[in-house]
């Protein structure tokens, strides 16, 4: 029996006792091809495994959907069917050719240890109701009746591929078989013998604690799948000829919902902003069918990304982008915005029709150079609105593309599809994407697949400078992302790279140093406006230093005391995080909730962190950021204090809160693999 068109996947974590001779076994029955995933362990699994012959990979986030999805990664040439086993050596490897007999007929050949009575033996009774649970349910939903969520799987690699595995944990097994029935694969289902444990402790059955962290994620995870198969419908022929449906509603309502909206962008009148919550909340509903869809072609994702885009640009914009069309007219000019306020006398002759639109005209530049830059360029084209929308337009369309290319187009619905991700550079023209896209090319260039960040000799040198320079462009649009180059030089820092961290701090502030050069001279420098009142006392939705407020009143003319504990978050990210996706999200998570200067469109900055991380507390916070509209209602009755009030702060915050700590709670960090995608879809 030919085996070699066969890959054995072995998730194991803590397993030197029995790895071994789970390998061998399997050697034993022709299998060559036998790949272990270390998903982090601490006892030599990996070296023991790599003795007995088998190829190993690392991965390390936690979770066993993660480490079979890893596995799964770089298949070799001429694979055509996935074995997975457990690595406990429970799992009676004597059967598997009563597996390959059966490959011709079915496409999917599972191990029903129920099926048998040592199986049903070896199973605690917690295992025997959770499997025999699980099964009922999938019947109940899908009319396919499963007897056990077996670790011993044989499944064609084309197959696998049409399934599109989402879960990251414990769910992958019932993700895959409910999937399957959903795609109509041929399913086989053969009785196997369940052995004891050969060794090690389980991680799972052997623990209250884990049982339950299980079985919770097992019922989500069905639950989650059921709710969009029912939008999906019940007569499906594969997952892509059942997601139209779906995807119909999500399209027609993120294209409504900014139709509707589109004329209602100037805030003039409180009804402006009513008529403004409704073409929101229809772009809103459209954004949460999206969550459900399964697969879309490049077709569909691009031409509501673009078209959603488009319509916004006619859209009346924030009053921030008059200062922006300013700055770059005064420079034209000769004249440095750092140096001269909008109401600077020396600049009276130079205003404009538009001139008192310009928000904070008593207040100099506070943008870094390089956005200074380009306010520039913009204005010696063409001093205009749509100008500048479709120049942040564009870098966030190419945020778009970047995040669909690694991880595909469903997943970058996330962001594409994104009601705030629209309004906040193609409708309300705010320049954000430009520190977005350079902080995203960081991102992904420095999180690369074939990169294991956790490993000194995995990272070549070129891959901190060019995420250090990717992101000192970001800190010369926005100062923000500082702490983010702090993470790379400390990465290179604490595995003895002291050349690169040093090269790399030097590469990262670069493109400030050289955008600086033409606003500075020897003695001054004037960036950043330390003495600013956006700096020292700007306040209107935040929320711990609203609570700290109400506690201790002084503490609202005082914002550089949340520098100390943003300081403790980044210390403490810079101590913990092992790749840049998990400290940057995390850091900007921080930021939202301590920084007591937050604006609407600030909360653009996680939206691409979300495409891998899928955190529903940042989705649910793309919704519930509209209440911060509420502010322009206020000042269109007439109201200009221009402070959330607690209710509104309460909505919204709480779901943004509470959501992130419900993700966190799910699975320690990102579900997601930084990996590429088995299908493009």
């Amino acid at each position: 029996m030919d085996l070699e068109n066969t890959l054995v996947i072995i998730p194991a974590l803590n397993e030197s006792t029995t790895i071994g001779n789970v390998v061998k076994s399997l050697r034993n029955q022709g299998l060559s091809h036998i790949r272990v995933v270390d998903n982090g362990s601490q006892d030599g699994t990996a070296d023991v495994a790599a003795q007995a012959g088998a190829d190993v990979v690392q991965e390390h986030l936690k979770g066993y959907g993660q480490a079979c999805w890893r596995g799964l990664q770089s298949v070799p040439e001429g694979i055509e069917w996935i074995l997975f086993c457990d690595a406990d050596g429970s799992d009676d490897v004597s059967q598997l050719p009563e597996f390959f007999a059966q490959r011709e007929s079915y496409d999917l050949i599972l191990g029903n240890r129920r099926g048998t009575e040592s199986g049903r033996q070896q199973l605690s009774p917690v295992q025997n109701f959770g499997n025999g649970l699980s099964g009922t349910l999938i019947a109940w939903g899908w009319g396919y009746r499963f007897h056990d969520l077996g670790p011993l799987r044989l499944v064609r690699k084309a197959s696998l591929e049409q399934i599109g595995m989402c879960d990251r944990n414990f769910g992958w097994t019932v993700e895959m078989q409910a999937r399957a029935v959903e795609c109509n694969l041929r399913i086989r289902e053969l009785p196997v013998n369940y052995l004891p444990r050969q060794g090690g402790q389980s991680k799972i059955s052997g623990t209250v604690s884990g049982s339950f962290k299980a079985g919770t994620i097992i019922l989500s995870t069905l639950a989650s799948l059921y709710w969009q198969n029912l939008w999906r419908g019940s007569d499906q022929e594969s997952a892509q000829a059942n997601a139209p449906g779906l995807l119909w509603m999500s399209a027609l309502f993120l294209v409504a919902g900014t139709v509707y909206t589109l004329p209602h962008g100037a805030f003039s009148e409180p009804s402006s902003v009513i008529q403004f919550w409704i073409g929101s909340a229809i772009m809103a509903a459209g954004f949460v069918l999206a969550w459900g869809v399964r697969s879309i072609s490049g077709v569909w994702f691009w031409s509501v990304a673009i078209v959603t885009r488009l319509l916004l640009l006619a859209m009346y914009p924030g009053n921030d982008i008059w200062r922006y069309l300013w700055e770059g007219y005064v420079q034209l000019q000769g004249f440095s915005p750092y140096d001269f306020a909008p109401t600077a006398d020396v600049l009276e002759h130079l205003r404009t029709q538009w001139w008192d639109q310009i928000n904070h005209p008593y207040a100099s530049a506070i943008y870094p150079p390089v956005t200074q830059f380009g306010f520039r360029t913009l204005a010696s084209i063409w001093l205009s609105v749509p100008l500048f929308k479709a120049a942040f337009a564009a870098a966030d369309l190419a945020v778009c593309w970047l995040l669909s290319r690694r991880f595909g187009y469903r997943a970058t619905l996330l962001y594409a599809w994104n009601p705030l991700v629209l309004y906040s550079f193609a409708g309300g023209g705010h320049y954000d994407s430009w520190f977005v896209l350079p902080l995203v090319m960081a991102w992904l260039w420095f999180d690369r697949p074939s990169h294991q960040p956790e490993k000194s000799s995995s990272l070549p040198p070129f891959t901190y400078l060019g995420s250090a320079l990717f992101v000192g462009i970001s800190i010369a649009v926005k100062w923000i992302s500082l702490p983010v180059l702090a993470f790379l030089v400390w990465h290179a820092l604490r595995r003895g790279r002291i050349g690169i961290a040093l090269l790399s701090g030097v590469t990262g502030l670069l493109p400030v140093i050289l955008a600086a050069i033409p606003f500075c001279s020897p003695t001054s420098c004037p960036l950043v406006r330390f003495g600013s009142s956006f700096v020292v006392t700007g306040r209107c939705a935040e929320l711990i230093p609203y609570i700290v407020e109400q506690l201790w009143a002084p503490s609202r003319w005082a914002n550089w005391l949340y520098a100390f504990p943003l300081a403790l978050v980044i210390v403490w990210l810079l101590l913990r995080a092992t790749t840049f996706h998990k400290f940057t999200e995390w850091y900007l998570i921080g930021l939202m909730v301590i920084s007591p200067i937050v604006h609407f469109w600030y909360l653009s900055w996680l939206m691409p962190f979300l495409v891998l991380s899928r955190n529903l507390g940042i989705r649910l916070i793309s919704l519930s950021a509209y209440v911060y509209f509420t502010l322009l209602y206020m000042s269109a009755a007439g109201d200009h204090s221009w402070i959330l009030p607690e209710a509104q702060r309460h909505i919204l915050w709480w779901p943004f809160v509470l959501g992130v700590a419900w993700s966190s709670a799910k699975v320690t960090w990102p579900q997601l693999a930084l990996t590429p995608k088995l299908n493009r879809t």
